[in-house]
């Protein structure tokens, strides 16, 4: 995580550090013809051409897989392959671990805002499933999981303040214990003793999930990491970090993709190439894969700020709160920042706020969360920082009077689908090059399940979810 350190302009905030969470910016890679006769510089007479620079070809290793990205997908792919399979696997990054939007979020795995019998329900259920599964691994080895991960099981708390909403939070809970998970609803009467510093208005109400979870994104993939790592005296695993993929290796005969070329090596691969690097995916497709009748993959990056007040004391949080318009998110202009409840997001000049809240082992409280269509900007919007820290005083009447406390600002790109699927699977015309992307803000919620699906579309294994609705092809024209 990059930190900047400057005033923060607002004077009813003083943020002493900003965080970026993506050093990495964009990497422009140029290609020139090269014509060693063409608009040569004329030169003077007496004078010696220079010296022509002797190319020097990059250096060639050799595994089975080759997984492009090093977020919590990537490394969790190549521990998938890793733990299951005798194969080798490579993971290559334009930067390092933790510098997307891995290292950027809240690190909740929680189930109250999704839905059951939608299309991302099994793999949600099965990813939240493996999670436990490894934090219990963890436990029975004799350590703590809190310590490992920053793993809580706190439960969480989808609010809301209106009838509308709390009418539809009971509806939820209907639902998520018709698909068999434990779920409470709780009236704004019965809400004060869970969390007595949560305000939400008489009528409003709440949707409990009490075995949702939470984890610190940094220390779960510094432990992915170090378990890979494991598999380097046998030469199955190997990390080409500060290393931007450029372009892919083909067969000069079949065309078939054999590696990827990197700024310093050449990967070859002779099982496969994965693509999981994030909101970063789709313009790495466009770069990567040069051919004319190519599906175009519509991942784009999706700006979001999240909060950070360290070791905070002013504030009891006992669950993971968040406003059920994270669902369906509360809108206003960028140009004008005059707030619109209930305005419909359908236009790539509008951002989406709603309150998000955590507080992690640590006892950093974590406040978010904002979306916005910026591109890559990296940039630390105050109008967003402001409305995330005015919308949490609606809901938590304590930190009005904390105007001093914000530590650090996380700024992410979330990987954005516009039909709020991931997208996991073969791309059309290239069998053995899987992607696995789009996952929004549910990447790290997601990821073990993810890197299972990939591991078995590459390993011929039968199917633990179905694939169907992550494929690449039918979804995009």
């Amino acid at each position: 995580m990059e930190s900047v350190s400057r005033p923060f302009p607002n004077p009813n905030l003083n943020i002493r550090t900003l965080s970026s969470s993506f050093p990495r910016g964009s990497f422009t890679v140029s290609r020139f013809p090269f014509d060693q006769w063409r608009n040569r510089p004329r030169l003077r007479a007496g004078r010696r051409p220079p010296v022509a620079a002797v190319a020097v070809a990059n250096p060639r290793s050799d595994h089975d897989v080759v997984v492009i990205g090093a977020g919590i997908i990537g490394l969790a792919v190549a521990r998938q392959l890793l733990l299951s399979s005798d194969l080798s696997v490579a993971v290559v990054d334009a930067a390092v671990p933790c510098s997307g939007a891995t290292g950027a979020g809240q690190g909740y795995i929680w189930m109250a805002h999704k839905t059951p019998g939608s299309e991302t329900w099994e793999l949600a259920t099965r990813s939240k499933q493996l999670w436990e599964e490894l934090a219990e691994s963890i436990r029975d080895q004799g350590k703590d999981p809190a310590e490992v991960l920053g793993w809580k099981k706190t439960g969480s708390l989808l609010v809301g303040r209106t009838l509308e909403e709390s009418y539809m939070l009971e509806e939820r809970v209907k639902l998520l214990n018709q698909a068999g998970l434990q779920a409470e609803y709780l009236p704004a009467s019965s809400l004060h003793s869970e969390e007595p510093a949560l305000q939400i208005g008489k009528e409003g109400g709440a949707a409990l999930v009490p075995d949702d979870c939470q984890l610190d994104a940094s220390q779960t993939v510094a432990f992915i990491e170090e378990g890979n790592r494991q598999f380097n005296s046998q030469g199955r695993y190997a990390e080409f970090y500060n290393d931007p993929a450029l372009s892919l290796l083909r067969s000069s005969c079949t065309q078939m993709v054999e590696g990827v070329q990197t700024s310093k090596n050449n990967l070859y691969a002779k099982r496969a190439v994965v693509i999981a690097a994030g909101a970063w995916s789709g313009p790495l497709m466009k770069s990567l894969i040069v051919q004319p009748n190519l599906l175009p993959i519509p991942v784009k990056p999706r700006k979001g700020h999240l909060l950070l007040l360290e070791n905070f004391k002013d504030l009891q949080l006992n669950h993971g709160v968040m406003e059920v318009g994270y669902i369906d998110h509360q809108v206003f202009p960028s140009s004008t920042r005059s707030f619109t409840p209930g305005a419909v997001e359908d236009d790539d000049t509008l951002s989406s706020i709603s309150m998000t809240a955590t507080l992690d082992v640590k006892r950093n409280l974590l406040l978010g969360s904002s979306r916005q269509f910026v591109g890559f900007s990296r940039e630390m919007d105050e109008s967003i920082v402001k409305r995330i820290w005015d919308r949490a005083g609606e809901f938590f009447p304590a930190l009005k009077s904390l105007g001093n406390k914000i530590d650090k600002i996380r700024v992410g790109h979330r990987p954005y689908m516009p039909d709020g699927k991931p997208v996991i699977g073969p791309v059309p015309g290239l069998p053995n090059v899987l992607l696995a992307a789009g996952h929004e803000g549910s990447g790290l919620c997601l990821a073990l399940g993810t890197a299972e699906m990939v591991a078995d579309m590459i390993l011929g294994n039968p199917k633990t979810i179905d694939h169907t609705p992550y494929s690449v092809e039918g979804r995009f024209c």
